[in-house]
C-alpha cells in the first residue's frame, strides 16, 4: 500500500467508498474536516433487520442508493422497494427536492460500504428531512441475504431484459422492464409476447430494436421449431416497431393498424432519434420500415393453426392505431398499451383520456381470463382496471373539478395522485400527466 501513502486525501476516500472496507480501516477525514465514523455517529443508523420491518410496516419508504447507476450495474441492482430511487452521492443536493418534496417523508439511505451513506443521511438532515436513516449494512449485505433486489437488467448475456415465460400453453411473453427506455434494458421496456399455433407463430411487437428483435427471434427458436409466420405491432411506438426490419428481412410478414402506420410515417425521423439516443450502440442496424399490411376498422381476424387470433382497435386510447389482440378460445387477451400495472401509465399529447375510457367498457365487454399488459407482468381485469380505468377517472374527475373551478395549470400539477405513487415511473411522469389531462379537458 506505500502508492496510496502518496496518494492525496480526495483519492483515498474515493479508494475506500469505492473497496470493502477492511475492518482495521484508518479515519479518513471528510472534505468538512470531520472522519465519516464521527458523522455516522450523529446519524441514526439501522441494520438489516430492522430495514425489512420498516419496508413490511411501511411500504411508501422512500429508498435512496447514493451510489453510481455503474456501481449498481455491477453488483447486481438495487434494493427492491416501492418507492426506490438511485441518486448519486454527488447530485443527492441537487435531485432530492424533485425525488422527495415532502421533508417529512420516511427515508432510507445506502452505499455498498457505508461510506457515503452517513454523508448523505447528514446532508439531507442538514436540508430539513426530519426522518432518515442510514443502512449501515449497505446493498452487499441486503443481496447476500437472499432478500429482494431489483436488477438493471435480469438477463444480462441477452439484449432481452428478461427471457419469455409460458402465460398459458402456446402463450409466452419476454417481459420488459417497467423502467423507461434505457442503455442498460436495451429498449425493452414492454412486453414482447407470441403464439405458437400447429402451424406457425404470431410474435406481437416487433421490439425496440433491431437486435433486440434478432434475441427474441432466438428464444422462440429455442421453444418450438415452428417458423414465424406473422408480427403484430400494437401502435406505431418505437418501442413497438423498431424492430421490423429484422422479421421483414427474413420474409415475415409485419401488420399494423392503418393508424399507427401512419404515425410511423410521419414520426419516422424522430422515433428513430429518440431510440439511438437511449440505446445508443445497441440500435445497430434500426430503422424505421412500413408495415407489410395494415387494415382499417375494428377489427382483423388470423386463422392460423387452429387457433383465432383477433386484432382490436376498439376506439381511442393511448395512441393512435393501439392494438389488443384477443384469443377468444383462450380467454386471453395481450393488451398493448390499452392496459397498464406496476408502473404509471403515460398521457401523450395524442392520447384521449376521454376516449379511453370509452373504449375500456369495449375491453371489459370481452371478459378476459387472462390479461398481458403492455407493461408489467401478467394479471388480471381487476388488476389493470384499478391502475388504468381507476388511475385515468380519478385524474379527469379531479382536474374537471378544477377547471370547473377556474384552476391553473400551475395547480393541476399538485393534485393528488398519492395512491398511485408506489408505480414504476411515477416519478418520470406524475406532473406530466396532469398537465396534459388539464390542456386537453380545457377544450372538452
Amino acid at each position: 500500500m506505500g502508492w496510496a501513502r502518496r496518494l492525496p486525501a480526495a483519492a483515498l476516500i474515493a479508494f475506500a467508498i469505492c473497496t470493502e472496507a477492511p475492518a482495521q480501516e484508518a479515519a479518513v477525514p471528510t472534505p468538512s474536516g470531520e472522519t465519516v465514523e464521527e458523522i455516522s455517529g450523529r446519524v441514526q443508523n439501522i441494520g438489516t433487520d430492522q430495514l425489512k420491518r420498516i419496508l413490511a410496516e411501511d411500504p411508501n419508504t422512500v429508498l435512496i442508493d447514493v451510489r453510481t447507476v455503474r456501481e449498481g450495474n455491477l453488483t447486481g441492482g438495487i434494493i427492491r422497494a416501492k418507492r426506490s430511487f438511485v441518486i448519486p452521492r454527488g447530485w443527492l443536493e441537487f435531485r432530492i427536492a424533485d425525488t422527495v418534496p415532502d421533508k417529512s417523508a420516511p427515508i432510507v439511505v445506502y452505499c455498498g460500504t457505508n461510506r457515503r451513506s452517513p454523508l448523505a443521511a447528514d446532508a439531507l438532515t442538514k436540508l430539513g428531512y426530519s426522518n432518515v436513516k442510514n443502512y449501515v449494512d449497505g446493498f452487499p449485505a441486503w443481496k447476500k441475504a437472499g432478500l429482494p433486489v431489483e436488477a438493471p437488467d435480469r438477463e444480462p448475456q441477452s439484449f432481452l431484459y428478461s427471457k419469455p415465460v409460458k402465460v398459458i400453453e402456446g402463450v409466452w411473453s419476454a417481459i420488459g422492464a417497467t423502467a423507461p427506455s434505457t442503455y442498460q434494458n436495451a429498449g425493452h421496456n414492454n412486453n414482447l409476447s407470441f403464439i405458437i399455433t400447429g402451424d406457425g407463430v404470431v410474435v406481437v411487437n416487433a421490439s425496440g430494436n433491431y437486435l433486440l428483435a434478432q434475441a427474441l427471434h432466438e428464444e422462440i427458436r429455442k421453444i418450438t421449431e415452428q417458423p414465424v409466420r406473422y408480427v403484430i405491432l400494437e401502435n406505431g411506438q418505437g418501442h413497438a416497431a423498431l424492430g421490423s426490419s429484422y422479421w421483414q428481412e427474413r420474409g415475415i410478414k409485419v401488420i399494423a393498424h392503418a393508424d399507427a402506420a401512419h404515425e410511423l410515417e410521419e414520426r419516422a425521423e424522430t422515433i428513430l432519434e429518440q431510440a439511438q439516443l437511449r440505446t445508443r450502440d445497441k440500435s445497430f442496424k434500426s430503422r424505421v420500415t412500413v408495415p407489410d399490411e395494415t387494415f382499417h376498422g375494428e377489427r382483423k381476424v388470423i386463422e392460423l393453426g387452429g387457433w383465432r387470433i383477433e386484432l382490436l382497435n376498439l376506439g381511442p386510447a393511448h395512441s393512435p392505431g393501439d392494438i389488443m389482440v384477443w384469443l377468444p378460445q383462450k380467454s386471453l387477451i395481450i393488451t398493448g398499451d390499452m392496459a397498464f400495472h406496476e408502473r404509471l401509465l403515460p398521457v401523450f399529447e395524442h392520447t384521449d383520456t376521454a376516449g379511453w375510457l370509452e373504449t375500456w367498457e369495449k375491453l371489459e365487454a370481452l371478459k378476459p381470463k387472462h390479461v398481458i399488459p403492455g407493461h408489467g407482468g401478467p394479471t388480471t381485469m381487476d388488476e389493470v382496471r384499478k391502475y388504468t380505468k381507476g388511475y385515468l377517472a380519478h385524474m379527469r374527475r379531479q382536474i374537471g373539478e378544477l377547471i370547473e373551478n377556474g384552476g391553473t395549470l400551475q395547480q393541476a400539477y399538485k393534485v393528488d395522485q398519492s395512491a398511485y405513487e408506489h408505480l414504476d415511473t411515477f416519478e418520470f411522469l406524475a406532473r406530466q400527466n396532469a398537465g396534459r389531462i388539464f390542456r386537453s379537458m380545457e377544450f372538452e
